[in-house]
């Protein structure tokens, strides 16, 4: 893909897009620039809170309910598991077990383990499993594929 970086003195910065047809390489593109508006609210002992998805270590869903962790709380949020992953998981988040989605960007070290598992070490130390199903999927998204 070619682009063209133009600096402007003054004026909203825009981003235009040419293309003959949407590609895959495009489509992430798009979704890139519009999740950088993307911000959720979450509950935590009845105070709503905004948070930006890039505070986000991971998502985790039990008994019904979903929750997101950052470096310094849970917060409850309103959506289910599989609509935050429509909402994050084209761009810095990834799916990794039934009940988790974890950013990829907060991750620090990945270790493989038995049965094609790979342990995530996050920014803050914890430990993220990733489960053998999601295990090669996660692989070809680092290599961008």
């Amino acid at each position: 893909m070619k682009y063209t970086i133009e600096h402007i003195s003054q004026g909203e910065n825009e981003v235009i897009l040419r293309c003959g047809s949407p590609s895959a390489e495009m489509e992430q593109l798009i979704r890139f620039l519009e999740f950088q508006n993307r911000k959720l609210i979450g509950n935590k002992d009845g105070i709503q809170t905004i948070l930006e998805p890039s505070e986000i270590l991971y998502l985790e869903s039990m008994e019904g309910k979903t929750f997101a962790y950052t470096e310094t709380s849970v917060l409850q949020l309103e959506y289910s598991l599989a609509q935050l992953e429509q909402l994050l998981g084209t761009v810095n988040f990834f799916r990794c077990s039934k009940s988790m989605i974890l950013n990829i960007d907060k991750v620090r070290e990945l270790r493989s383990r038995a049965s094609n598992r790979i342990d995530a070490t996050m920014c803050n130390g914890e430990h993220i499993m990733i489960s053998r199903t999601y295990a090669s999927d996660f692989r070809r998204r680092l290599r961008g594929e």
